[in-house]
């Protein structure tokens, strides 16, 4: 059993505090459920708003595991990736897996992932990746009130010398085109629930992208103002959705096959955590 003590610097619900501290969301649940949590030394077992200068002590068992495993066969994985994990490296999901990677998610981006567990399914995933018929959505907290509805496009330049990417709005020298769709979910005075959806697959593509339209990733220090981070230490940001299409053999039995994840980060527009099941219903 691990100990985490921290003093909270705003009013605010005792979940988003855990999870600000950047604990998983099922492990904050199991602690207020088993009363693990004190605030000023009393036990709480509900998710009530804490005071702004309260002293929170949360007991809690520590996950090991950096993936969970949604599916596989003798082809591939599709793997749910927490947050703080390489998808490749020595360290990463790949290597654990003794599998390839066919797409990737930033270090500190969660969600759905594909892994190839021999070539013959790496060509074929790879095929479908370029030709654009996987698709793959995701959902982004946001900073800002957000009216974004469409599918917007832009020109990317990534700088590899500085690990990051540019966003311009026309053509400039070593640019190329993106196209991100966009659709605001929910909104308040200072955030919003967006819905992605990538057309082209570039590095950091939706993080700059969104950063580049006046609407950086909540915990995105990269691409945002750390001042607008809300204290979270990853940007909020969460592959929810993957459909594979266009796939040939030996994959071709698994076109229209749908995968969907809940992200492990607070949705907390006007102090209510967003339900996504009717999400799910209409991806």
């Amino acid at each position: 059993m691990k100990k985490l003590t921290f003093v909270n610097d705003k009013d605010e619900t005792i979940i988003n505090l855990l999870l600000s501290q950047n604990l998983p969301y099922n492990t904050c649940q199991k602690a207020l459920r088993n009363k693990d949590v004190k605030i000023n030394g009393r036990r709480i077992n509900k998710n009530i708003v804490i005071q702004s200068g309260s002293t929170i002590d949360v007991f809690y068992q520590q996950n090991t595991n950096k993936f969970d495993i949604m599916f596989q066969d003798e082809n591939i994985f599709v793997v749910n990736k927490h947050s703080g994990i390489e998808v490749e490296g020595e360290d990463g999901i790949a290597n654990s897996l003794n599998a390839i990677a066919v797409h990737r998610l930033d270090r500190n981006t969660t969600g759905l992932l594909l892994l190839a567990k021999n070539k013959a399914s790496e060509t074929s995933l790879l095929k479908a990746f370029k030709t654009r018929t996987i698709t793959k959505k995701y959902l982004a907290i946001v900073n800002g009130k957000s009216n974004l509805d469409g599918k917007y496009s832009a020109y990317l330049v990534k700088d590899n010398k500085n690990s990051v990417v540019k966003i311009y709005d026309k053509c400039v020298a070593n640019s190329v085109k993106i196209t991100s769709i966009f659709k605001t979910l929910y909104s308040d005075n200072e955030k919003s629930l967006i819905l992605c959806e990538l057309v082209s697959g570039k590095t950091h593509q939706l993080r700059a992208h969104l950063a580049f339209l006046g609407h950086a990733i909540i915990g995105d220090g990269k691409y945002g103002k750390n001042k607008n981070n809300h204290n979270f230490k990853r940007q909020l940001l969460h592959c929810v959705y993957l459909r594979l299409e266009g796939l040939g053999l030996p994959l071709d039995y698994l076109n229209g096959k749908e995968f969907k994840s809940m992200p492990q980060f607070p949705i907390t527009l006007q102090e209510d955590r967003f339900n996504l099941s009717d999400l799910y219903d209409n991806l």
